[in-house]
């Protein structure tokens, strides 16, 4: 998000962005660790098994849709810009993947988002309007994971 808030947003809007970045990135930090000075998550304190196999095989499969995706990409000369937007629809759907793994509905939610995001940048891509890739695909998939990382980070 700090990386994709330049050009084309006029610098003060740019700078404000970042600034609120951090902001929420800090609040979601403090939050989180405030949770877990209060001594667990207060639902039975018991962590799933998040990180099991079936998170090792989507991780996986999203690295290599991403790095995949970029070199076909890179090959088929398609704008830099690009990159961004395709990056935001993988880890989308990494995360609507997820939330089935998990069977947590509430990671579906930005999940959906990013994935929006990701498909709207490709459009622009599309239709040669690469110079806002940056902020819709970057900048807004970057406030939807703070927001949402915040969501859960309160909710604990």
């Amino acid at each position: 998000m700090l990386a994709n808030a330049g050009e084309p947003l006029p610098g003060a809007a740019g700078i404000a962005v970042r600034i609120l970045a951090v902001l929420c990135l800090l609040a979601v930090v403090v939050t989180g660790f405030r949770g877990d000075r209060r001594g667990g998550t207060g639902r039975g304190d018991a962590r799933p098994g998040w990180f099991g196999p079936r998170f090792g095989l989507v991780v996986a499969a999203e690295f290599a849709l991403i790095f995949g995706g970029i070199a076909a990409l890179r090959a088929l000369d398609a704008p830099q810009e690009i990159n961004v937007a395709w990056i935001a629809l993988i880890v989308g759907l990494h995360f609507v993947v997820l939330a089935r793994v998990w069977k947590r509905g509430s990671i579906a939610v930005p999940g959906v988002v990013l994935t929006g995001l990701g498909a709207a940048g490709m459009i622009m891509a599309a239709v040669s309007s690469v110079e806002w890739i940056p902020f819709v695909s970057g900048v807004l998939s970057g406030i939807t994971l703070l927001a949402g990382s915040l969501y859960g980070a309160i909710r604990r």
